[in-house]
């Protein structure tokens, strides 16, 4: 397997100034694509919340509510 310099070559780039750099005004050379970017990953399926801790958080919410609920008619009558 080759590996590609992804760095332009200063004495062959065009607009380069001695050291690299790039004068006022010009337009840096574009950056090459790397070809070996890194191992191919297979696609993750995301999956949603489990039924269980989706239904522990709501009961938790009702019961809360709930409690406020019978608290707020405590402090009215």
């Amino acid at each position: 397997m080759s590996h590609v310099n992804p760095d332009p070559e200063p004495e062959r780039t065009t607009g380069l100034e001695p050291g690299g750099g790039v004068p006022p005004g010009e337009t840096p050379p574009a950056e090459s694509s790397m070809p070996e970017a890194g191992p191919r990953e297979p696609h993750v399926q995301q999956r949603g919340w489990a039924k269980a801790p989706l239904t522990l958080i709501l009961l938790l919410v009702v019961l809360i509510a709930a409690f406020f609920l019978v608290y707020a008619l405590v402090l009215i009558l």
